[in-house]
């Protein structure tokens, strides 16, 4: 194969091949450095910090309420609402940043325009909807 192929054609593919795994080398050392940067700051927080057990620092705490009774506590549903409409704000502005560059590209501005107001209509048509029912009066 080495008659076929020739020196320069071998010793071509050698370079290509280090510098392919040149490329994870650098992939490989930036995580390393960043477990190891967590690895520092976890061991110095646990030499730093002051080790005072106490019987109130040992109970188990949830949300500022005494563990008293049984495990079973009465929630408010509109506080899942409140975190539901702030997840499908975060999408929207997710959709925002991909459409701005595709707006900027020649030949797709008034399509993208147009399904903007229509993704902006819809998050508008559910806001509304949400304000009607009453869930962002906050109580």
């Amino acid at each position: 194969m080495r008659e076929t192929l020739g020196d320069s054609t071998v010793a071509a593919a050698h370079v290509v091949a280090a510098g392919y795994f040149r490329s994870y080398s650098v992939v490989g050392l930036l995580a390393l450095i960043g477990v190891l940067f967590v690895a520092v700051a976890f061991g110095a927080g646990r030499l730093l910090r002051p080790v005072v057990p106490t019987p109130e620092k040992l109970l188990t705490y949830e949300c500022g309420v005494d563990p008293v009774g049984e495990g079973w506590a009465h929630t408010q549903v509109r506080y899942y609402v409140y975190a539901f409409l702030y997840v499908i704000f975060a999408v929207d502005s997710i959709f925002l940043f991909p459409w701005a560059t595709i707006f900027a590209a020649p030949g797709y501005g008034a399509t993208t325009l147009v399904e903007m107001f229509i993704f902006l209509g819809f998050l508008a048509v559910g806001l509304l909807y949400a304000y009607k029912k009453g869930v962002l009066a906050w109580t």
